[in-house]
C-alpha cells in the first residue's frame, strides 16, 4: 500500500477484449464474459477505449465496476465528437452528454478521462483554452480528473504547459516517436500511454526499459520527477508531496501489452 507521501501507481492496458490475448494472456478455456474479471486480477487499471467511438449504457459501467477488485481503476476516453472539431469552444454539449451517459456509475473506480486529439490538431492557445474551460471538476457527485492527449508537435511549447497548469489538467506522456514527448507535470497525477511493445521480447519491453519506467514511476509517485526526461516549460512553483501515476501499455505489438503491464506491475510492487 502507498504511504502518506507516496501516490498510487496503476498499470494496465487499453480495453480487455482482444482475440490475440485469448490463449496468451487469458487461459484458453476462460469464457469471454469472464475476461474483465481475469484482467482485474492481474492488472491494476484499464483504459476504456470504446467510449471514444460511441456511448455505453449506464448498466455496462456499473457491471464493469462490480466485476473488478476494490482497488481497480478505469480510465475512460472522452468521445471523439468533443475533440475532433475545428472550434473546440463548441464542444460543451458533447462533453456534458458524455458525463451524463452513465460513466459516473464507475463511482470510486473512475480514473482520469482522456481527451484524445487528432495528429492534425495544432495548438491554438485561445481555441484550446476554450476547451479546457468546458471540463468540469465534478460530475455525478464525483471529483473528475482530466488529461489531454495531443499529437501535433506544435503543442511542445512552454505556453501549452502553462495553460494546462492553469486548469490543473494533465497531458499524456508517450514514448511513440510520431507524437510529441511532453514530460512536464501539470496536475496532481501523471498519465502515460506507452506504445513500443515488441513482438520478439517476451515482456513486450526489454527488462532494462521496464526498470527505467518503474524508476520514473516511483519518482513521480513520491512527488519528484525523473532526471532523464527534460521538461518543456518552467519548473513547478510548488511540487506535490505525492502523485498518482497511471501507465497504460497501448499498441506497439498489442498481443504483448498484458505481459508488459504485468512485468511493470511486478517492478513497481503494486
Amino acid at each position: 500500500m502507498p504511504t502518506k507521501t507516496e501516490g498510487s501507481i496503476r498499470v494496465g492496458i487499453g480495453g480487455w477484449t482482444f482475440e490475440s490475448w485469448r490463449g496468451t494472456f487469458y487461459p484458453k478455456d476462460l469464457p469471454q464474459k469472464r475476461e474483465l474479471e481475469y484482467a482485474g486480477q492481474h492488472l491494476t487499471a484499464i483504459e476504456i477505449n470504446g467510449t471514444y467511438y460511441g456511448s455505453q449504457k449506464p448498466e455496462s459501467f456499473a457491471r464493469w465496476r462490480a466485476e473488478t477488485p476494490e482497488s481497480f481503476v478505469f480510465s475512460v476516453k472522452g468521445p471523439r465528437f468533443a475533440t475532433n472539431r475545428s472550434v473546440l469552444a463548441e464542444a460543451g454539449s458533447s462533453i456534458q452528454r458524455f458525463l451524463a451517459s452513465g460513466v459516473t456509475e464507475l463511482k470510486e473506480k473512475l480514473g482520469p478521462i482522456n481527451w484524445q486529439f487528432l495528429p492534425t490538431k495544432k495548438f491554438d492557445p485561445a481555441d484550446f483554452e476554450a476547451f479546457l474551460k468546458l471540463l468540469p471538476d465534478k460530475a455525478g457527485g464525483l471529483a473528475i480528473r482530466h488529461v489531454v492527449e495531443v499529437r501535433h508537435e506544435s503543442f511542445r511549447v512552454p505556453e501549452f504547459v502553462a495553460l494546462l497548469r492553469k486548469y490543473r489538467i494533465a497531458t499524456v506522456l508517450t514514448d511513440k516517436d510520431a507524437f510529441p514527448e511532453i514530460p512536464d507535470i501539470t496536475a496532481d497525477f501523471v498519465y502515460l500511454r506507452l506504445q513500443r511493445s515488441a513482438e520478439k521480447v517476451a515482456t513486450g519491453y526489454p527488462p532494462k526499459e521496464l526498470d527505467k519506467w518503474a524508476e520514473r514511476a516511483r519518482a513521480w509517485a513520491m512527488g519528484g520527477a525523473p532526471e532523464d526526461l527534460k521538461p518543456i516549460g518552467a519548473a513547478e512553483k510548488k511540487a506535490s508531496k505525492s502523485r498518482d501515476v497511471f501507465i497504460f501499455m497501448i499498441n506497439g505489438f498489442k498481443p504483448k501489452a498484458p505481459a508488459a503491464a504485468m512485468a511493470l506491475i511486478e517492478r513497481v510492487g503494486r
